[in-house]
């Protein structure tokens, strides 16, 4: 994994390291190895979390189909954060 740091910008540059490793999912893996997790632990949570997805995929589809009404857009207002760069 490459991360460029730009004009001597290290927090950017951790920054975006950071976010890399959360996409790939290292830090989830890294919570999961903390203990040891017995195998049959780990099939249930592996069904619950192919459950969990299963319903995520269905209510998305259902969204796109017009079956159920999608989620509220987000209304940005000039508050807090507005002048980052």
């Amino acid at each position: 994994m490459k991360v460029d740091v730009r004009d001597n910008n290290v927090e950017q540059a951790l920054r975006a390291l950071k976010k890399k490793l959360q996409r790939e999912g290292v830090f989830r893996e890294m919570k999961e190895r903390r203990a040891y997790e017995k195998p049959s632990e780990r099939r249930v949570r592996e069904k619950q979390d192919a459950i969990r997805r299963a319903r995520k995929a269905a209510r998305k589809q259902a969204q796109r189909e017009g079956l159920i009404p999608g989620p509220k857009p987000k209304v940005r207002t000039a508050g807090a954060g507005a002048g980052r760069s």
